[in-house]
């Protein structure tokens, strides 16, 4: 297969060769890699070659080289290529069979690249989307211990994965799972330029990886929140509500209150602590999580019981300052690499600190798509308002809903769209949502006199959480 015939644009022809190591063909890729089969010539075996491509700051040259699209790309490519490289070096010092495990690495071309196993099967996105029908719970307790073990074993040298997902979790032919790579080069782009998406998967990250650098602590509890998300969609069919959605209404219905047929109860209580959105009301390791999952029914039964009805969304605290335009709030500060795991004792959040973490994200445009989208879509970007296309046509009023809309409405205010008056009343969390049609908008929140307004172009289907400005 030749990598048009891939549609992967920018690739490596079949037939390259690096030394020992013969490119076959393309096998996957995206806007920051592509990844090929190769023939190691040396050692008579097939290998899966994966090669640092950012397409949106690079192209493929003529002698197969990189070619930079602009001399002001050249600190975002750097970056990205030294997080790609030791990302490589971190993969190479594992040796478990639930991680990929790196061979080598080297530069060339004016690239990285890393040669790894090939491995076999496909992804868990692809397997729900092409057989939900071998997915239940016997399945999904085979899949554990070797997932469990390949993330205990990150957490246990002091990092953390972050990237967690369907699309992240290959099942080989032989039924056992291997987690992926962490995307460290992406995430790195992502954190040193505003007008790179920043990807992280909705409803597979947890709070604290929306927020800023120290603002809530991640550590293992982070990615047992994506472990439990992955866990819901195979059972569900779709991922749990976004996290930032859910600081301002968490319409989490938990999965022992939903009891979805076939299931256990300790298998349901287990992901439903993995998804609490106070990072210290998770389990705090792999171990911890593992325990849960084989708790005596009973002991889950009593569990249950003494959990009490959520009354009313997380408390959201008043914003402090006013924030004229929307901006996106910086993702995975700090190392390239995986996050080092930090000691801490186990900890409950309070209700202040999740009330701080909703004021930081008040100025946050989330773009998003709806949870019942088609297992098979592929991951969607959070990303900035400015990305938006201005010249998006206005909604008509027979136009079906793509997006909903949240902001924050105090008593005696009104809302204004398009120069007609709302009637929009706050619900309990302080929040009015507009459920809106493609096309472009001018919300405005008058009290009296002054009034805060914003101007927005919607081309997406989602969730938005906007702040107007004076």
């Amino acid at each position: 297969m030749s990598a048009n015939e891939n549609h992967i644009p920018h690739a490596l022809p079949a037939g390259y060769r690096f030394n020992e190591f013969e490119i076959k063909e393309v096998i996957g890729g995206g806007g920051f890699g592509i990844v090929y089969r190769a023939w190691d010539h040396q050692l008579e075996r097939t290998i899966a070659i994966k090669e640092y491509m950012p397409v949106s700051l690079a192209m493929r040259g003529e002698d197969l080289s990189l070619e930079l699209r602009g001399d002001r790309f050249q600190k975002l490519f750097n970056a990205g290529r030294n997080s790609f490289i030791q990302e490589a070096r971190l993969l190479a010092r594992f040796n478990h069979p639930g991680l990929l495990h790196v061979l080598r690495f080297w530069e060339e071309n004016g690239t990285a690249y890393m040669g790894t196993l090939y491995y076999s099967g496909m992804t868990l996105k692809e397997w729900q989307a092409t057989q939900p029908e071998s997915i239940e719970e016997a399945w999904i307790r085979r899949l554990l211990p070797p997932l469990f073990g390949a993330i205990n074993t990150i957490h246990t040298a002091g990092y953390l994965h972050r990237d967690i997902s369907l699309d992240n979790i290959q099942i080989q032919d032989n039924q056992l799972p291997v987690l992926l790579d962490f995307g460290s080069a992406r995430k790195e782009i992502g954190n040193l330029s505003d007008e790179t998406e920043i990807m992280l998967k909705p409803g597979f990250a947890p709070i604290e990886q929306y927020s800023e650098e120290g603002e809530i602590e991640q550590g293992p509890w982070t990615d047992i929140y994506a472990l439990g998300a992955v866990l819901h969609s195979l059972i569900v069919g779709h991922a749990p509500p976004v996290s930032v959605v859910r600081c301002i209404e968490d319409n989490y219905q938990p999965l022992v209150e939903r009891k979805p047929a076939g299931y256990s109860l300790p298998l349901l209580h287990a992901i439903d602590s993995a998804l609490a959105m106070a990072p210290g009301d998770r389990p705090q390791s792999i171990d911890a999580f593992a325990q849960l999952i084989d708790l005596p029914v009973s002991d889950v039964e009593a569990l249950v019981t003494r959990i009490p009805p959520v009354e009313a969304p997380l408390p959201v605290a008043e914003p402090v300052m006013s924030v004229p335009e929307p901006h996106v709030i910086a993702v995975n500060h700090g190392s390239p690499v995986p996050e080092p795991v930090t000691a801490r004792h186990a900890r409950r959040l309070s209700p202040p600190l999740l009330a701080a973490a909703a004021i930081a994200l008040l100025a946050v445009v989330v773009v998003v798509w709806k949870s019942h989208r088609p297992a098979n879509a592929p991951p969607v970007a959070i990303a900035p308002a400015s990305s938006l296309p201005a010249d998006a046509p206005a909604g008509a009023a027979t136009a079906p809903t793509v997006a909903t809309v949240y902001l924050r409405l105090q008593g005696g205010e009104n809302i204004v769209l398009n120069g007609v008056a709302k009637d929009v009343k706050p619900a309990s969390s302080g929040f009015a949502s507009l459920n809106l049609a493609a096309g472009s908008y001018r919300i405005e929140v008058h009290q009296g006199s002054q009034v805060r307004s914003q101007s927005l172009t919607i081309d997406h289907p989602g969730t938005w959480l906007i702040n107007p400005g004076n």
